[in-house]
Formats: structure tokens, C-alpha cells, sequence
């Protein structure tokens, strides 16, 4: 072992003492530097507090192995006791061996002392003649000390190699447990070390395959560089199928589709360019079966969505701006894959809303048609008596009260300004109680229709362009509005061809011109045609109206002379009176309400020749009236008194045609006022 050879390199035996029975050890024999027993010293070159462990430092030996120093088992610790009694002192044993006391160190130059002399000869086997080690020394015979050759040693007597027996023993095993350490870190390190190598040719493995994977990176980017636009333009992600084939209609799903019709154009016009390129003949069947997939899934979407505006009570203006508006991509997709397909889908729209509009008008004009309204008919004409006994005007309406002027405008022409836009719901129209003029039902059916058929028109001209141009929605329009607008002419003829209400239908009149000019400040030109239809109503029956109060003058004013009894529709009697007449009163009351609603008329209109006969004629009964009054003076102050009532009624009348009616009354005025 080469501990011990190390440990008894320390050592420095002059000698080895013979062996014997009674006093072998098994552990090598090592005399000690010291006088007495103590701890073995530590090997050279090692640290007390230092591990085995440490091996694996950087800095530790690779030659040598640190160990702690420990405390062997057989230690001097572990040997203390009592001393054993009668046993000679050691020195004393050695002195008698060496044939003498020690040397002093510290003599005197004078002193005489023998000092023991060095043998010439250390014997190295000692023959002890089965004594002990006192024994043998104690011997009185010098032949038995001197029979064998003498030794003379410097180690240990044997009674001190048998107290430290167990501690060698000791030391020898703990050195046997450091040679198996060893061995056991010997094959740590050596096992480390082969995958230490191991571990160094995978990393220079990685390594190696790392360059290969960057390298084939760079390659790819180059080349992703080049084909990533055009894979990109022939290609279409899962994405987009999955929201076509499956996901719900929605913006994502107009999103998807413009993508997929941008892909189409794409791939159409590199097949165009390029028809024998693999790629484009294995995506385009692809492409079409998603093509289909998507015009299937528009078709079910928007047949749905005209169902639903079939429901009772639903609004179909929400489904068109929240269903159809929102998502009017969807019919230019079919429209441009599909266009037969797109015309059915268009012809059940417009089947549908015809059918919406005219059930919807239809009982609105029924709520209206309940409206209390003011009897005007034949007996409300100048030239008629107003206390002759009334008919009803219509069967279908609730009679009002017969109290109401029919010559004077009033609040009438509030219906052309009116600060609210909207007309009476059904509900309203149902339940009101009181009476109204013929304008008012009249502005509220049409106010309802115009706005339904502006907002329509404005709904096919977004909703079915491109795929129709502007002469097509004109006819899907007409188609869809053409019994609504029907309905509504009827309407109208219904409350104007009886009644003999100047102003209600000259009202009606302005009120058409209204909703003409509100629906080209729309741009909706097709309600034009209903608009022409019902002036076409209103104004003949405004002449015939005119008519019936000019025919009514003509009668009163040739019965005059022959019937003494038409004196009573003046207030005193002709011969004395030169009060206004009545007839004054409601003749001017008229010309006010005609001109006041005419003030922004133009030539073209029928107005002005008929305000000019019915001025002709009321002038004609004035005339012929006041040739009762015999007195001169008299008649002159009666025509002075009518025509200034007339200048006075027509005083704050604007526009070119009122202007000019009344400076002509002022002239006349001016005439008989002398």
C-alpha cells in the first residue's frame, strides 16, 4: 500500500525488533519520532479540512486525493485509562539496553563524565531467548545477553507496539476504505470522463446541425422571398374555407368571400396566362366547390331573410338595413357567379314587398278612412244659401259637426308648415275624435307612402347595383309600388270627387308639390309618375270646384232682377242699405285663401285664369245688385263699402297673382270712393 510506505517514510528506524509470538501485530510495525505515543502525523501535501470531493475542483490535484484527517478508531482517545502499575519506565528499559544512561546536553568543560560510546555494530536480530523484552534486560548473565549477536534498536519496546495494535489496525482499515473510495472515484471520473466525451460529441453534433439548419434556413427565406408572393396569390387558408363552409353570416364571412373573390380574379388571370401550370389545376376545382359552397349558403341567407318579412307585425325596414343593407355584398357575389339564380332571389323580393306595401297601406288607409271629417258639398258654394239642409259627403266616414267655414283658410295652411314630420299612426287615426279637413288624411297617407318609396328605391339602387342598372330598378321599383300607388290615387279620388272644398283641395295641390320636390331633393325620380298622377285628380276637381262658385254667381246674379226674394241674401234691404253683403264676406275670404296658398305659383298653373272669372263674376253680382239702391250716392258708397272690404281682407296677401288681384280691387275701391 503505498499509504504505508508513505507513512514510513516519516519514520526513522534504526531498526526492526525481532518477532515474536506473544507480541505479533499484523499491522506493519513503525517506530515513532516522538517519545511517546500520539497521533499519527498527516501525509505531505495535504489539507486537514479538505474533502475527497474536492477531486472535481478545477484547482485540486489530479495525482492526489485530499481527505479530512480523522480520528482513527484505536486513537489515543480511545486508549486513555488508568496507567498500569509496576511497569518500568521506558528510558529506563532503553538505558539499560544501550548499555547506559543518556548523554547530557549541557556539560561542564572540567567535568569527567564517561559518556556511553556508539556501538560499532547495531546487531540486527536479537535472539531473546524466549524472555521478554525486561526480562532480557533484567538477565544477571551476561552469556545469556551476550550469546546472540546484540541489537541495539531506536523504536519502541513491544509493550507499546500492543497498546497501539488496534489503532494500526484501525489505520490499516480506514486505509483500505480510502483505497475502495478511490477506486469508486477512480470509476466516477473515469465513467465522467467517457460521458464527458460523450456529452462533447453530441454538443459538436448539435453544433454541426445547427450550421445545417441555418444554412437551410437562409435557403428557404430566399426562396420564400421569391414564391411567397406567388404561392400567396394561388393559395387560400383554411380560414377562409372554414368560415365560408361553416361559420355564420357575418362580417368575417364578408371578409372571407372578398378574399376568396380576390383569389379567383388572381387565379383566373394566371391560368389565362400560364393554362398548363400544375397548381392552378389542382386548386381551381377547389376553388369552384367553394365557390358553389358560398353562393349555396347567400341563397339560403337571403331566402330566409324575405320569409321573415312576411311575419305578422315585423318592420321590413330593419330587416333591409340590418339583414340586407349591412350584407349587400352577398347578392353582387351571386349576381356575378350566379345571375339567373340572382334574378329568381330579386323576383321573390320584389313578389314580397309588393304584397308588404299594399297589405300595410291598405289598412292604414282603413284607419284613416275613421278620421271625422267636414262635410263640404254642393250647398258650399257662393251662390247657395248656407241654411240649406246638408247631405253626407262620405258614406265611409264619421259625420262631424256641421260648424266650419268653407271659405276661410285660417289655420288650414299650418298643413304646409306643419314642425312635425311624420304622419298619424293608425292607431292614432283610429282613436282621434275630432274632426279635420280633407287635408289631413290626404297628407298623412301620402307623407307615409313617399317616405316608404323613397326609402325603397334608395334600398334597390344599394342593394341591386351593379347587377342592375338604373332602367331595371326603375321597373323592379314599379313593380313592387304600382298597386300601393294605385291605392293611393283611389284615395285620393275618394276624398276629393265629391267634396266642393276649395281650399282643402288646393291644399292637397301645394301638398303634392311638396312631396315632389321632397322626393327629387332624394333623387328617388321614380314617385314622380304617382306624384303627376295625382295632380292629375286635384286639379280638375279644383276647376270644377271653381266652376260650381262661378255657376253659382252666374244663377244668383241673373235671378236678381226677376226675384225679389234674392234681395234677402243681403243684410238690410237694397233700397236703403250700404252695408257689404255677405256674399262679400265669403267672396273675399275665398280670393284670400287662393292667393295666400298661391303666392309662389307659377304661370303654368290654372289659378290665375280662374281667380280672373271668379272675380269677373262676383264684380257682374256686385254690379247688378246695386242698381236696387235708386239713390246714386247710395250706390256708390255700397260698391265703395263691399270693395273695400274685399282690399281690406286681401291686404296681407304676397306673390305676383295677390298683388295684383288687389290693386285691382283698390282701384275699384278708389273709383266709387268720392
Amino acid at each position: 500500500m503505498w499509504g504505508l510506505d508513505r507513512l514510513s517514510a516519516n519514520s526513522t528506524p534504526s531498526g526492526t525488533p525481532p518477532p515474536r509470538r506473544d507480541s505479533y501485530s499484523p499491522a506493519p510495525r513503525r517506530p515513532y519520532p516522538g517519545a511517546g505515543p500520539g497521533p499519527l502525523p498527516l501525509r505531505p501535501g495535504l489539507t486537514p479540512r479538505s474533502s475527497s470531493l474536492n477531486i472535481l475542483s478545477p484547482n485540486s490535484s489530479s495525482t492526489s486525493l485530499p481527505s479530512t484527517q480523522r480520528i482513527p478508531n484505536g486513537s489515543r482517545y480511545r486508549r486513555q485509562g488508568p496507567t498500569p502499575v509496576n511497569v518500568p519506565e521506558p528510558v529506563d528499559v532503553l538505558e539499560s539496553i544501550l548499555g547506559g544512561p543518556p548523554r547530557k546536553s549541557a556539560v561542564g568543560k572540567g567535568d569527567d563524565v564517561s559518556q556511553p560510546k556508539k556501538p560499532e555494530e547495531v546487531v540486527e536480530d536479537v535472539d531473546f531467548g524466549g524472555l521478554s523484552l525486561q526480562a532480557f534486560a533484567a538477565a544477571d548473565e551476561p552469556q545469556i545477553r551476550h550469546s546472540a549477536p546484540v541489537h541495539t534498536y531506536s523504536a519502541q519496546s513491544v509493550e507499546e507496539y500492543d497498546k497501539e495494535k488496534d489503532r494500526f489496525e484501525d489505520l490499516h482499515k480506514s486505509i483500505l476504505a480510502c483505497d475502495e473510495v478511490l477506486k469508486s472515484v477512480e470509476t466516477y471520473l473515469t465513467n465522467f470522463q467517457s460521458d464527458l466525451g460523450a456529452v462533447s460529441a453530441e454538443i459538436e453534433s448539435l453544433q454541426n446541425r445547427s450550421l445545417a439548419l441555418n444554412t437551410k434556413l437562409e435557403n428557404r427565406k430566399v426562396v420564400e422571398k421569391l414564391l411567397g408572393p406567388a404561392v400567396e396569390d394561388i393559395s387560400i387558408s383554411p380560414a377562409v374555407v372554414r368560415r365560408i363552409a361553416e361559420g355564420p353570416v357575418d362580417d368575417n364571412f364578408l371578409r372571407a368571400l372578398a378574399d376568396l373573390e380576390k383569389r379567383s380574379k388572381t387565379i383566373n388571370a394566371k391560368a389565362k396566362e400560364s393554362p398548363d401550370l400544375k397548381a392552378l389545376t389542382d386548386i381551381k376545382p377547389l376553388l369552384d366547390n367553394l365557390t358553389n359552397k358560398a353562393i349555396e349558403r347567400i341563397r339560403d341567407y337571403i331566402v330566409a331573410q324575405i320569409k321573415a318579412i312576411r311575419s305578422p307585425s315585423i318592420n321590413a325596414q330593419i330587416i333591409q338595413q340590418q339583414a340586407f343593407l349591412k350584407y349587400k355584398d352577398l347578392y353582387a357575389f351571386l349576381a356575378k357567379h350566379q345571375p339567373q339564380l340572382a334574378q329568381e332571389i330579386a323576383q321573390a323580393y320584389i313578389y314580397t314587398m309588393r304584397w308588404y306595401y299594399l297589405n300595410h297601406f291598405t289598412r292604414y288607409r282603413a284607419a284613416l278612412d275613421k278620421l271625422k271629417l267636414h262635410v263640404l258639398d254642393k250647398y258650399d258654394v257662393l251662390g247657395e244659401d248656407p241654411n240649406t239642409k246638408r247631405g253626407p259627403l262620405l258614406s265611409n266616414a264619421r259625420a262631424a259637426p256641421s260648424a266650419h267655414d268653407a271659405f276661410s283658410l285660417g289655420r288650414r295652411a299650418d298643413a304646409l308648415k306643419s314642425s312635425t314630420p311624420n304622419a298619424l299612426t293608425a292607431y292614432v287615426a283610429e282613436e282621434e275624435k275630432s274632426a279635420h279637413y280633407l287635408e289631413v288624411p290626404f297628407r298623412s297617407f301620402n307623407l307615409a307612402l313617399i317616405d316608404n318609396a323613397s326609402f325603397e328605391y334608395t334600398f334597390l339602387t344599394s342593394y341591386f347595383s351593379p347587377a342592375q342598372n338604373y332602367h331595371a330598378i326603375s321597373r323592379t321599383f314599379a313593380s313592387i309600388f304600382e298597386p300601393t300607388f294605385a291605392l293611393g290615387q283611389a284615395f285620393t279620388k275618394q276624398l276629393t270627387e265629391i267634396t266642393t272644398d276649395t281650399l282643402g283641395i288646393l291644399l292637397a295641390v301645394r301638398l303634392n308639390q311638396h312631396f315632389a320636390f321632397e322626393s327629387q331633393r332624394r333623387k328617388v325620380p321614380t314617385v314622380e309618375g304617382y306624384v303627376n298622377a295625382t295632380n292629375m285628380l286635384l286639379w280638375p276637381r279644383f276647376q270644377q270646384i271653381l266652376d260650381l262658385h262661378i255657376t253659382s254667381l252666374q244663377k244668383l246674379t241673373n235671378a236678381l232682377p226677376n226675384r225679389p226674394a234674392a234681395s234677402a241674401l243681403l243684410s238690410t234691404p237694397t233700397s236703403q242699405s250700404t252695408a257689404p253683403t255677405p256674399l262679400t264676406q265669403k267672396a273675399a275670404n275665398l280670393l284670400h285663401g287662393i292667393l295666400a296658398l298661391s303666392s309662389e305659383a307659377g304661370d303654368d298653373e290654372p289659378v290665375s285664369a280662374s281667380v280672373g272669372r271668379l272675380r269677373t263674376e262676383y264684380e257682374a253680382y256686385l254690379t247688378r245688385l246695386s242698381k236696387g239702391v235708386s239713390d246714386q250716392r247710395k250706390r256708390e258708397r255700397f260698391l265703395c263699402n263691399n270693395y273695400s272690404l274685399v282690399c281690406t281682407i286681401l291686404a296681407d296677401v304676397s306673390g305676383r297673382l295677390g298683388e295684383d288681384v288687389r290693386k285691382h280691387f283698390e282701384k275699384l275701391r278708389d273709383a266709387f270712393d268720392k
